[in-house]
Order: C-alpha cells, then structure tokens, then sequence
C-alpha cells in the first residue's frame, strides 16, 4: 500500500472512531438530550443561572419541527461543500494546466500574430505595438533593434 494510501486509511479509522467511541463508551447516557448541540447546551446553562435572561435577537425562521431543522442544516453543509470542492478543484486544474504548459516547454503560449481584423471583406490585418507577438513601436534610426534600415 502506498504512503497516500496509508494516510487515507488512517484518516477514515480516525473519523469512524469519532462517530462510534461517544455511542460506545456510553456518553451521555442518563440525560434527556444525550447528543445536544453546543448551542442547546448553552441555552441550558444561560437559563440555569439567570431565569429572566431575554435574548436580545429572534430567529428570523423557526422550523415546525426538529428534523426540518436538520434537513436545513446538511443542506447548508452540503452548499458549503460544494462551494469548497469546486474552488478547490478549479484551483487544481489551474495547476494542472499550467504544469503541463511548463512540461511542453511553452509551446503554444504567446504566439499570437499580434493582429486585430474585425473579419469583414478585403480587411487587411494590422499589427497592434506592443501585442503579444506583435512588432511593438519603433524605437527610431540609431536606437537598435527597430524595424527600419540602420544607418
């Protein structure tokens, strides 16, 4: 097996020991809500020591019911997902490319004529100075490298 894959197998006993060890070593057992969330547990707490506590905001949608709030919640998880899979994959195939330009050597990158036509009849192309691929400005007689004859 491979380093990678190693890795992998590691990562998923750690994830399955962290869903079945609370199940297993008996967590939570003898309370009312054994597997509550941090913010019902906060709620508990706040109204255990300050009974007139108001809360300063409303939801501003309450679910009719528990599992509606749940199918809410891995909807958001599963946009939050998507979202980061596709950035993350956008941002490997940009690499991707790029590696396999530089593999080429460059071929391909850059060699445009540097000419804009707009495709109507009898248009003659016309470099553009300074274009990818195109002649650029003439620096003038004596400057070195124009297009012009050198004196």
């Amino acid at each position: 097996m491979s380093r990678g894959g190693r890795i992998n197998a590691l990562l998923l006993l750690a994830v399955a020991a962290l869903a079945v060890l609370p199940l297993a070593l008996g967590l939570g057992e003898g309370e009312e809500e054994p597997f509550a969330g941090a913010d019902a547990q906060a709620e508990t707490a706040v109204t255990e020591n300050d009974p007139d506590y108001e809360p300063w905001f409303t939801p501003l949608y309450e679910p009719p019911s528990g599992e509606i709030e749940s199918a809410l919640f891995a909807l958001q998880a599963a946009l939050g997902a998507g979202v980061l899979a596709y950035y993350f994959g956008l941002h490997r195939g940009r690499r991707q490319g790029a590696t396999a330009v530089a593999a080429d050597g460059g071929a391909g990158a850059g060699t445009g004529t540097g000419a804009v036509t707009d495709g109507g009849p009898g248009d003659a192309t016309a470099p553009v100075p300074g274009a990818v691929g195109g002649p650029g400005p003439d620096p003038g007689p004596g400057a070195g490298g124009g297009d012009g004859p050198r004196p």
